[in-house]
C-alpha cells in the first residue's frame, strides 16, 4: 500500500484540518458514486478512507511515523488481533483470553511504547543556476525541535530522573476487561497518564518543560547533487525534530528551487541558448565566442545559415542526475533584423536586392520624405 500521506496527498506536517479537507477532496474524487464499475477508483478510495482513518488518530498517527504500516496493522482490513479490539495479532489474541500476558505461558512481551519519534520537516533552499548545475553545499535555515542541553532529553529537572508509571507500572499500556459473548475481554490502549512511554516526570526540566526539547532556529549546509532541479527534493535522515523525552529525530525534506539564468534555460539534461546573428553573419558567415558555464568557446557559423539553425555541443549540458556523463549545449541562431536603418544602409539593401531581382518597397532617403510631405 502506497504511504499514507502520499494518498490523502498531504506533507508529513500537516495538521489535522487540513487532512480532513485533503480527504473530503480525494473522497469525493474516488467515491464509488462517482467512478460506477471503476475497480481501480474503488480500491483506492478504500485505501484513502484507511490512511485518514490511521493519520486522524493521534496515537495511530504517531505510531505510522514511527513504524510504518506494521505499527497500527498493516495495509488495512482487520487481522486477528483487530477483531478482538487490539491491533497485532497473535499477541492480541492470547491477551484477550488469557489476561494480557501475550502468551498462555506466561511472562511479559510488551514493554512500554518508548519516546516517539520526531516529526518530518520540510524547508526549501534556493539554489542558483550553476549550483543546480554543477552541485554545491548550500545553508538552509528552519524552526524545529532539539535535544534540551540542560536536561540532556530526559524532561527531568536538575538531579532528578523520570519514575514508573503507577498507572500501567512501566508497561506504557493499560488494560481493561470487559464481557462478551466469548467470555471475559482484556483490550489494551496507550496509558493517558505517561503518554504511552512507561515513566513520568515529578519535577520537569524549566529549560524545556518537561520535553526534555527545545524549538529554536536551526542551520544545516545541505550537499546539493549536480544535476538537480526545480521540484528535486532531498531526504536528511534524522535532521527532522527531536521526539520528546528522549525520541528519535524524523527525517528534513528539502525541496530544491533553481533560479533563473539571463542566457541558459534548461530542457532536461540539456541547456538550451540563443545567439543573436545578424542578416549578413548569417549570409556570409562569422565567428562567435559564445560565454558558456565551463567556459569560453568558439562556434563558426557557416555562410547561408538559416534562423532557428542549432549547433550541438556535446557533453557541455547538465549532469545527468541518475546516470552517468551530460547533457548537451544546444545553441540556436537567432538572425536579427534592424529596426531602424540609416539612408546609406538603406541604399546598400535596395541595391542587393536589385541585383537579386527582388522588389522591396523603399521608404527611406530624400525621395521618401519628399513624397510623404505631399501626402
Amino acid at each position: 500500500m502506497a504511504d499514507y500521506y502520499e494518498l490523502l496527498g498531504v506533507p508529513r506536517t500537516a495538521t489535522t484540518d487540513e487532512m480532513k479537507k485533503a480527504y473530503r477532496k480525494r473522497a469525493r474524487e474516488l467515491h464509488p458514486d462517482a467512478n460506477p464499475g471503476d475497480a481501480a477508483a474503488e480500491e483506492k478510495f478504500k485505501q484513502v478512507a484507511r490512511a485518514y482513518e490511521v493519520l486522524s488518530d493521534p496515537d495511530q498517527r504517531a505510531r505510522y511515523d514511527r513504524f510504518g504500516e506494521k505499527g497500527v496493522g498493516g495495509a488495512g482490513g482487520p487481522n486477528v488481533g483487530d477483531v478482538f479490539g487490539g491491533g497485532g495479532g497473535l499477541g492480541d489474541l492470547f491477551d484477550a483470553f488469557f489476561g494480557g500476558n501475550g502468551s498462555p505461558f506466561g511472562g511479559n512481551s510488551r514493554g512500554p511504547a518508548g519516546p516517539p519519534r520526531g516529526q518530518d520537516l520540510e524547508v526549501v533552499a534556493d539554489v542558483s543556476f550553476e549550483q543546480a548545475v554543477f552541485g554545491a553545499t548550500v545553508p538552509v535555515t528552519l524552526r524545529t525541535a532539539l535535544r534540551c542541553d540542560d536536561c540532556g532529553g530526559s524532561g527531568a529537572g536538575a538531579g532528578t530522573k523520570a519514575v514508573t508509571c503507577s498507572d500501567c507500572h512501566g508497561r506504557g499500556q493499560v488494560q481493561r476487561v470487559r464481557q462478551s459473548m466469548l467470555g471475559q475481554m482484556v483490550t489494551s490502549s496507550a496509558c493517558q497518564k505517561c503518554g504511552g512511554l512507561g515513566q513520568v516526570i515529578v519535577t520537569p526540566c524549566p529549560t524545556c518543560s518537561g520535553e526534555g526539547r527545545i524549538v529554536t532556529e536551526k542551520t544545516y549546509q545541505v550537499d546539493v547533487p549536480a544535476g538537480v532541479d526545480t521540484g528535486s527534493t532531498l531526504r536528511l535522515t534524522g535532521r527532522g525534530a527531536v521526539g520528546v523525552r528522549g525520541g528519535g529525530a524524523g527525517d528534513l525534506y528539502v525541496h530544491i528551487r533553481v533560479a533563473a539564468h539571463d542566457r541558459y534555460r534548461r530542457e532536461q539534461d540539456d541547456l538550451i541558448t540563443d545567439l543573436p546573428v545578424s542578416i549578413a553573419q548569417a549570409a556570409l558567415g562569422a565567428r562567435f565566442v559564445l560565454p558558456t558555464l565551463d567556459g569560453e568557446e568558439e562556434i563558426l557559423v557557416p555562410a547561408g545559415t538559416q534562423p532557428g539553425r542549432e549547433f550541438v555541443l556535446r557533453q557541455r549540458g547538465v549532469p545527468r542526475l541518475q546516470g552517468r556523463g551530460r547533457g548537451d549545449l544546444r545553441v540556436r541562431v537567432q538572425v536579427q533584423v534592424p529596426i531602424k536603418l540609416t539612408d546609406f544602409e538603406a541604399e546598400l539593401l535596395k541595391k542587393f536586392a536589385d541585383a537579386r531581382g527582388e522588389e522591396v518597397h523603399l521608404e527611406h532617403g530624400l525621395f521618401a520624405r519628399i513624397k510623404s510631405a505631399f501626402q
